[in-house]
């Protein structure tokens, strides 16, 4: 019922004020080309007139009055005016497919670029699908009809001006009587075209929602989700009740369609007959000739056609619309995260720069501030309440500049929020973060990429090479330099045992690596962008002892130097951190060593002697190794200041 009802709001939605003249932007770029292409269409109009026109003087003065020669000649100019039609219409393919290529190029990068600027939290909530389709569905639509508007509406209007010229010049009678009965293709164009409005957005909907599952159920953690829990007929049945909904709009809309065009063709025929019939009576009278007759024949299907597009064009034109408004959909979204103008690059040169949060409060924007209104993720959405909604409240620390520091907390404490913020994914609601003493919204999106690198809990690598996986990082570093980082990492005695090594394709997602392995990838990825602050979100939260314990002595040189913002699992690997931060519940409720805090005896000392517990029970891995000359489960495996 909840889906049945957002689709009813959606596919009711009204096009916004505005659409239309939000489009001739888009098409300033092509105005010259726009212009020949209207030229040409009015020329391979005007030549289309011609045809019939010849055609009465070849059968009055040429066929029944025994010239042979008129009637050679004429045919000649019939033929050249044929071609010459040919040419310009062929041209006027070129320049639509050139101006509706050009189009859908630009519309489709300022889409994606806008929608690359979008907060993470849009990704959340918004399906694969949708986004796929508003890039390729109704781009395309959208450029498609503009382009068939221009042409066919231009050519339209000029075939309707000289046919009526041409039949009013042979028969006034026959040309009132066209005209007369023009209503009749008026009237079921406005029934129809409102409800094929609908229809068309409709089925955009639903397309994209195909278009999602197939996307979730194709990837390798989707496909394995799938297979593990064993409901391949439950997936036949989504899958075919998603295609099924689709077909059933698609049908309506093809009914409607082919309805309009049915009732449109049967007026045509009833008026033709009826406009033959007048006039052979008025031939048989000798009230005109035959080849006029013939073409006026000629001519009333030339102005039955254009009065017929026109009747149809509110179809295409709200067609059009609906496309276009979906478009600009995504482009009216506001990035949460934006550049300001006048921002300046955070210096390159000098020691790693310090981390300060200065009375930084935050909170995740809901859904009506990062999501489209047509999306169909939002059907899923819960109510939120920004007041509900707070993460960080008031937090304040330093992380000094090429130190070690670690967050440790409970789950949804705010840890993973705070290494957001650093790298400016998102802007805090109140208060300041700084890097090197600069705040984040004054400085260039481009310095804080390079100066902040992060690895998280689960390294995503593309379905491409390792090379070019690392060489995303860097797409400047030389051969030697990708050795050296991934050598750095620990991981290049497991590439260079690959039958192709660097070029190696990862698989989707990386899963042809294992998770030590990926996590070790993306490590080597860090090193060679050389970032002077490092973030990592709990690198090695899940990996067994021995992949950890590689991935340690990575972190051990990776860190070497730079300012560290660590996430920490196992309280045990950050015994030797700089500086410990226990946050609770979106605050810092603790802060200093490891010795300290568990002299203190708040919460880090009870996570680690809970922790303890567990190891001592067999329950958590102790780690990798242990360090020499320690009671209890400490181990010490790389974590260590780097100074």
């Amino acid at each position: 019922m909840l889906g049945r009802a957002y689709n009813e709001s959606v596919t009711r939605q009204k096009i916004r004020p505005g659409t239309v003249r939000r489009i001739f932007p888009y098409a300033r770029p092509y105005r010259w080309l726009m212009a020949a292409l209207l030229t040409i269409t009015a020329i391979s109009s005007t030549t289309s007139i011609a045809g019939p026109l010849l055609l009465a003087v070849i059968i009055d003065d040429g066929i029944l009055a025994r010239r042979i020669a008129v009637v050679f000649w004429l045919t000649v100019v019939t033929v050249g005016i044929t071609l010459l039609g040919s040419v310009f219409s062929y041209l006027s393919g070129w320049a639509s497919a050139r101006i509706g290529m050009g189009l859908t190029y630009d519309l489709r990068n300022e889409v994606y670029k806008h929608i690359q600027e979008q907060p993470l939290a849009f990704f959340t909530r918004s399906t694969t699908g949708s986004l796929v389709s508003r890039l390729n569905s109704d781009v395309v639509g959208a450029q498609q009809a503009l382009t068939g508007l221009l042409t066919s509406t231009l050519g339209t209007v000029v075939t309707l001006v000289l046919t009526l010229v041409a039949m009013f010049a042979l028969s006034w009678q026959i040309t009132i009587v066209g005209l007369a009965v023009a209503p009749l293709f008026v009237f079921p164009s406005r029934l129809v075209g409102k409800r094929l409005q609908r229809f068309t957005r409709e089925r955009m909907q639903r397309t994209a929602a195909m278009t999602s599952l197939m996307q979730e159920r194709f990837n390798v953690s989707g496909a394995m989700l799938a297979k593990l829990y064993g409901r391949p007929e439950d997936e036949a049945s989504l899958f075919e009740a998603r295609s099924g909904a689709l077909r059933d709009m698609s049908m309506v809309a093809s009914v409607y369609g082919n309805g309009f065009g049915i009732l449109m063709s049967t007026l045509t025929s009833f008026v033709s007959a009826s406009v033959f019939g007048l006039g052979a009576l008025l031939v048989i009278r000798h009230d005109f000739k035959l080849g006029t007759l013939i073409a006026l024949s000629a001519l009333l299907g030339r102005l039955i056609g254009p009065i017929q597009q026109l009747s149809g064009l509110q179809v295409s034109v709200l067609t059009t619309l609906v496309s276009f408004d979906r478009v600009f959909e995504v482009l009216d979204l506001k990035p949460v995260v934006a550049e300001r103008p006048g921002a300046y690059p955070i210096p390159s040169t000098g020691t790693a720069p310090e981390i300060e949060f200065d009375h930084v409060s935050f909170r995740y924007p809901t859904a009506s501030e990062v999501t489209l209104p047509s999306l169909e993720s939002l059907t899923l959405a819960r109510p939120e309440n920004p007041d509900d909604a707070v993460v960080l409240q008031d937090v304040s620390f330093r992380a000094p500049s090429g130190k070690l520091t670690a967050l440790v907390g409970l789950s949804g404490a705010g840890k993973t929020t705070i290494t957001h913020l650093v790298p400016r994914l998102y802007d805090p609601g109140s208060g300041t973060v700084r890097i090197g003493g600069h705040d984040l919204r004054d400085v260039t999106s481009e310095s804080v990429r390079d100066t902040v690198g992060v690895v998280t809990q689960d390294a995503y690598l593309f379905h491409d090479t390792i090379r070019e996986n690392l060489l995303y990082a860097r797409p400047g570093a030389t051969e030697a330099e990708l050795i050296e980082a991934c050598q750095a990492a620990r991981i290049w005695d497991l590439i260079s045992s690959l039958p192709n090594g660097l070029d190696t394709v990862a698989g989707n997602r990386g899963y042809r690596l294992s998770g030590g392995e990926k996590q070790r990838v993306a490590i080597a990825r860090l090193l060679l962008k050389a970032p002077r602050v490092v973030v990592l979100d709990e690198a090695t939260a899940h990996l067994d002892s021995e992949s950890e314990a590689a991935i340690q002595r990575a972190l051990k040189i990776a860190l070497l130097g730079r300012t560290s913002l660590v996430i920490a699992h196992r309280l045990s690997t950050i015994r030797d951190a700089d500086q410990i931060l226990v946050v609770n519940a979106g605050r810092i409720t603790e802060r200093g060593t490891h010795e300290e805090l568990l002299a203190a005896g708040g919460l880090y000392e009870e996570l680690y002697r809970t922790q303890f517990a567990r190891q001592a029970q067999g329950e958590e891995p102790a780690g990798p190794a242990r360090a020499s000359g320690q009671d209890g489960p400490v181990i010490n495996v790389g974590f260590s200041s780097p100074i």
